[in-house]
């Protein structure tokens, strides 16, 4: 039996875990007991630690429910949409924050690197300020994103300086992240990856930190066109930024193994994926429950990840998703994995 002491969220209270335990089983039945916490309106939440990660459930009942159902449907029914940045990637790397997909970019010519930074520093606070209108704020995220996409043509960038920027930078991937892509390659399960970032560079960053790809992964996110060269001349399709990335979610997903050379890769019409009606999403943002908007999903869990501010921001995460993961865990503790292994354990 071990025992773990919550800190995080008052009462101090402990909750007792049955160790060891088989792996495949959903969390909801490895637990002993439960802290039962109040939030700032009063209502009672689960606050438990799950192989050693803080989780925090709204309605353990409900989230039970849909387990069994994603297991009695099997994989066959299950499909994973994820965010990227702060979500696949750890968000603290050695202290420091980690880079984002977008932020990691150095084209070569500082010049242009500053003018990037300069645009940074102007939108990130409208992009994060609460009293901007969301229909205002989306025209702002549209001129950011072409006007920085306009630097990058300008300034030369070039595929070669892709290379070496995600080389150089602070990056990687939450600890489980190729072990959970390898178990949803072998059941054939989808996964989207929904990003306001560069398709490249998420590429890239595949291939340099996992050294490997995988033939059921897709990307949705702004795509280059460069010539034979490898420099950059165009971006293909419709700007996504923040605030419109769910918009054209399915139908803009581009197979992974086409960039990188996956001879043997899923060529299955993306809109097969529509017809899988049990989803897992993951995402740090309480935006990216959007990425799922256009689905007809029989059943949905949501997985959060709380990576900061955690005392101002636990109460809208508890209520907006159905699991919540904090403190910067890794996937080998989360219920990313639960789903899919009740899937695959279905009788």
């Amino acid at each position: 039996m071990s025992y773990w002491l919550h800190k995080s969220l008052p009462p101090i209270c402990w909750t007792a875990i049955s160790n060891p335990l088989p792996r495949f089983i959903p969390f909801h039945f490895r637990f002993r007991s439960y802290c039962k916490n109040r939030n700032n309106q009063g209502e009672i939440m689960e606050h438990v630690v799950f192989d050693g990660a803080e989780v925090m459930v709204g309605d353990p009942q409900l989230l039970q429910s849909k387990i069994t159902s994603i297991r009695l449907e099997g994989p066959s029914k299950l499909q994973v949409i994820t965010d990227f940045d702060a979500t696949l990637t750890k968000y603290w790397i050695d202290g420091q924050r980690g880079h984002s997909s977008h932020g990691l970019l150095q084209q070569g010519n500082p010049e242009y690197d500053l003018k990037r930074q300069k645009l940074y520093d102007y939108y990130h606070p409208l992009e994060i300020d609460p009293s901007i209108p969301l229909d205002e704020k989306a025209k702002l995220m549209e001129e950011w994103w072409e006007k920085t996409h306009a630097l990058l043509i300008e300034g030369g960038l070039t595929y070669g300086a892709i290379k070496s920027s995600v080389a150089k930078s602070r990056i990687a991937f939450r600890e489980g992240v190729t072990e959970l892509f390898e178990l949803l390659e072998r059941s054939n399960v989808p996964v989207l990856i929904f990003s306001a970032g560069l398709a490249d560079i998420i590429e890239e960053v595949l291939r340099q930190k996992l050294h490997r790809t995988f033939k059921n992964v897709k990307i949705v996110s702004n795509r280059m066109v460069f010539d034979q060269n490898g420099d950059l001349v165009s971006f293909k399709g419709k700007t996504i930024h923040v605030l419109n990335k769910n918009e054209h979610a399915i139908d803009m997903a581009g197979p992974v193994h086409d960039q990188l050379g996956d001879a043997n890769g899923l060529t299955a019409d993306v809109s097969s994926v529509k017809l899988r009606t049990n989803v897992l999403l993951l995402g740090d943002h309480i935006g990216d429950l959007g990425m799922s908007d256009g689905l007809n999903y029989n059943t949905r869990i949501s997985v959060g990840f709380l990576n900061d501010n955690i005392e101002s921001s636990s109460d809208s995460y508890r209520s907006a998703f159905d699991v919540v993961y904090m403190n910067d865990t890794s996937m080998n503790s989360t219920s990313s994995l639960f789903a899919v292994r009740a899937a695959n354990f279905a009788s």
